[in-house]
């Protein structure tokens, strides 16, 4: 009994020397967290010679999608908080994108909301809906050089919901691996998960490059057969004084797709090439060219063409702007865009009369503002008596 007693002395002893080491090691360790609220508002007014009716969205209803109807594309509260281990965000947004190429109801305005958790140093696990990882442009004209999208961007996800692991060896590399619901699905659609990838690189402070793939099955739920959808996005960023370059493009294919016999591959291509040139500190003037093509009409509709031949659609556009930026949060873009179609396939409608080409001009104004400017807390257990405290 004597002997018992001796060692339980001993083990308490020996758990109260651990506690006492970990705890003067422990007022070392300073947690830092931050908490922020911004917004941004983009209003627009847009004319189309696309004659869809009152009320309706254009063709590719990205931004800007209602003719001759001032609106607002955006209304946006973003929510951000991070700290040495934790991260989480919330962006609710509301608006003509949210109601014209967001997720259905009720998810429609959510644009993102997910958290996050460090793994250890540089690696992150995140969980939620997320915008897309996927493309060259962003669907915000405040990350765009243009206001509008391109048709290509259009018909890429644009939100996406599931985990991502983010890993950032070097300040230079940004790694990312998704594992999705779906393609531009927030709820699975199919019970079949999917994977993306999304890597960037920079060269230096004015160039880099970038990759991001989505790869899942699309079959629909009662649809037999594989549908294995491989989309693949390249793209060039550079930035020096005036000039700025955006080049993209996008290969797209996907099993069982082919128009003909519904048991070959289907393919989709797209590109984009955007320049900027800033000829004054705040006046800048921009231009794009892009291309889009869907023979088979698997990701863009299938339409009939002039002569009542199944095709799907094949375009090619371009769009000229002009950027006057009052403050370095806000702009005024004036912009106008020329789309044509192959000479067969006639979709919009003007004045009565069907036609292979649109015309579209349109004014932004937008501004990104701080509700609650980044708030930082500093927590720092005072040292315990007796303890001497390392600087």
């Amino acid at each position: 009994m004597q002997l018992s007693i001796k060692k339980c002395v001993s083990i308490a002893t020996l758990l109260a020397g651990i506690a006492c080491y970990t705890g003067s090691n422990a007022q070392k360790i300073d947690t830092v967290s931050s908490f922020s609220v911004t917004g941004y508002v983009d209003a627009y007014y847009a004319y189309y010679t696309d004659s869809v009716g009152p009320g309706n969205f254009q063709k590719f209803p990205g931004v800007s999608p209602r003719s001759n109807n001032p609106s607002l594309n955006t209304a946006m509260l973003s929510l951000n908080y991070t700290s040495d281990k934790l991260r989480a965000t919330t962006v609710l947004h509301f608006g003509d994108i949210a109601a014209a190429g967001w997720a259905p109801e009720p998810y429609n305005h959510i644009m993102e909301a997910h958290v996050g958790i460090k793994i250890v140093n540089k690696l992150w696990i995140d969980a939620g809906f997320f915008r897309t990882h996927f493309g060259t442009e962003s669907i915000l004209p405040s990350e765009n050089i243009t206001s509008s999208i391109a048709v290509g961007t259009f018909y890429e996800p644009l939100y996406e919901s599931g985990i991502r692991l983010n890993y950032d060896p070097t300040p230079k590399l940004d790694i990312n691996l998704f594992l999705l619901n779906g393609y531009n699905v927030f709820v699975d659609n199919n019970n079949k998960k999917s994977f993306g990838l999304a890597a960037t690189y920079a060269f230096n402070e004015s160039a880099g490059i970038g990759y991001t793939n989505y790869t899942g099955d699309e079959t629909p739920v009662g649809k037999s057969g594989s549908h294995l959808r491989i989309h693949n996005n390249v793209f060039f960023n550079f930035q020096k004084r005036k000039i700025k370059l955006q080049v993209g493009g996008d290969l797209c294919m996907q099993q069982n797709s082919d128009l003909a016999t519904g048991t070959e591959t289907a393919t989709m291509y797209s590109g984009l090439a955007t320049l900027k040139y800033q000829f004054v500190p705040k006046v800048a003037v921009y231009g794009r060219a892009e291309v889009f093509s869907d023979p088979d009409g698997w990701m863009s509709g299938v339409i009939k063409d002039y002569y009542g031949k199944p095709t799907g659609y094949k375009l090619w556009g371009i769009t000229a702007g002009l950027e006057v930026k009052p403050t370095a949060e806000s702009y005024v873009r004036l912009e106008a865009r020329y789309l044509q179609m192959q000479k067969d396939q006639y979709i919009f409608m003007n004045g009565g009369d069907v036609q292979n080409a649109r015309f579209e001009i349109m004014v932004n104004a937008g501004v990104t503002f701080d509700l609650l400017r980044s708030i930082k807390t500093k927590v720092k257990m005072p040292p315990t008596p007796g303890t001497i405290e390392e600087e």
